[in-house]
């Protein structure tokens, strides 16, 4: 373990920069784009990410800061990297996300996003454009992305007459997860305001060789115009901080009834977020939800005298960490070490009543990296992980499967389409485990039955002789 007398460094840290998570939250508006205030390799960076983990070209801009800009400060790249933006996508939204340098050297983003728009001759009804103080040593990807929907929100909402919509604030959630949550509500007949909504816009349909810079799909601006008038908000989301909850401001600025609550991967989770909508909504149930509790139900007694063996270490963003571990909890499976790198000290407390029972057997890490986390996995025992494709280092050292959750996935395709969450995608996710799990246990039973049973008996008899 990492000497506590000694200042931690980072190596291989369990987290991406802030500048991360705002981008993904942008790709989640109707024809947005970001212009990353910053040098090229930032954008550069995110870029990779998303494309490679999404399977979809992902087009991010940047002011180009160099020496003499970083001196003499950027206004003017930024203002020309807008122009070029705007006559090259032509997009209805544009994030100015800012970075280490833009922050460091103190730029004015807002006055000079004002001047813009009056030296342009713009006004809100040609476009949005809305900036996100996001330097990196200000947070991580959970910050980013929590803080920039907040400002999306903040930027565009205006008081509307009121409607039978619920607002979604969609967590850290794949393009699949949202089509999930899509397909609830229309089952349940609800109308929503899902923010951000990344189910077409970073999983596009194949349209040959028709190529769109800016693809369709994504949350409207007359969508969140009118989310002041919604019936409730339903916010994923119960470790972003306040002042980064657009739920929190929605129902500061606007009386907007506020549920925060963890992303619905697990029974407890799920069956929190379906009596939320059924509560508000004032609609019965649907049928098909009854019978997939139960089918997951009836997944859990298949599965739970296999999962009783498996010792979990859960990785990752904490929305994700928080509903996966308490999926493991309930099926047997203990996630003996749980970790994030974002630094929060609140996983602990929302998971304490089955926590409570392991005492210190239960390792909960913040703001840690990979390199503490190995540590811990080959003290607790760890037989299986679970989180994003950063882990196959400790899955190729220690030879414990990685059943990869979450972004990035840099090494296998179709994390885009992963749906993990509600009773179908909860049940779909224990039976990878469960199978991960039975994998192990048939591939080298035999091997431990040897150690167990017949090599301590040859071993006694060599001493007797």
């Amino acid at each position: 373990m990492k000497n506590k007398n000694c200042v931690d460094v980072n190596v291989n840290p369990c987290k991406m920069c802030m500048p991360m998570g705002a981008c993904l939250a942008f790709k989640g508006m109707e024809k947005s784009i970001v212009v990353m205030h910053g040098s090229q390799g930032c954008s550069t960076y995110v870029r990779r990410h998303m494309a490679q983990h999404y399977n979809e070209p992902v087009d991010i801009a940047s002011s180009s800061l160099n020496e003499k800009a970083t001196v003499y400060g950027g206004e003017a790249n930024l203002k020309r990297g807008l122009k070029n933006v705007i006559k090259m996508y032509k997009p209805k939204t544009i994030g100015v996300v800012t970075t280490c340098l833009a922050e460091t050297i103190g730029e004015d983003i807002d006055r000079i996003l004002k001047d813009f728009m009056i030296e342009e001759k713009l006004s809100a009804e040609d476009i949005d454009i809305i900036s996100v103080p996001t330097p990196g040593y200000g947070g991580t990807q959970f910050e980013g992305y929590y803080l920039a929907v907040k400002r999306m929100v903040e930027k565009i909402t205006v008081s509307s007459e009121p409607t039978n919509k619920i607002n979604i604030i969609a967590g850290m959630m794949s393009p699949g997860d949202i089509r999930e949550i899509k397909l609830i509500l229309e089952r349940f007949g609800i109308e929503a305001v899902i923010l951000p909504d990344v189910s077409e816009t970073l999983d596009a349909p194949y349209k040959g060789l028709e190529f769109e810079k800016l693809p369709d799909g994504g949350t409207t601006s007359s969508e969140i115009k009118t989310m002041s008038g919604s019936l409730a908000t339903i916010e994923f989301g119960v470790h972003s901080r306040e002042e980064h909850s657009a739920g929190e401001y929605l129902k500061k600025e606007f009386g907007v009834p506020l549920y925060r609550m963890p992303i619905p991967i697990g029974l407890k989770n799920s069956d929190t977020f379906i009596k939320t909508l059924s509560k508000i909504s004032g609609k019965k149930i649907p049928e098909y939800y009854i019978k997939a509790r139960g089918r997951m139900l009836d997944a859990m007694i298949d599965s739970h005298k296999y999962n009783g063996e498996g010792v979990a270490a859960v990785f990752g963003e904490p929305e994700l960490v928080t509903s996966i571990s308490s999926l493991c909890l309930e099926n047997g499976i203990v996630p003996k070490v749980i970790s994030t790198g974002t630094n929060i000290k609140k996983i602990r407390e929302f998971l304490s009543e089955d926590l409570d029972k392991f005492g210190d057997e239960i390792a909960v890490l913040e703001d840690t990296d990979f390199e503490t986390i190995r540590e811990y996995v080959k003290e607790k025992g760890v037989n299986i992980l679970i989180g994003h494709s950063d882990g196959k280092y400790i899955e190729e050292k220690e030879g414990i499967p990685l059943i990869r959750v979450g972004f990035p996935v840099h090494d296998r395709v179709g994390a885009q389409r992963q749906v993990t969450i509600g009773y179908d995608g909860s049940m779909n996710l224990l039976d990878i485990l469960t199978n991960s799990l039975l994998g192990q246990k048939y591939s080298n039973y035999r091997e431990k039955m040897y150690d167990m049973y017949y090599k301590k008996d040859e071993d006694l008899k060599e001493v007797t002789v």
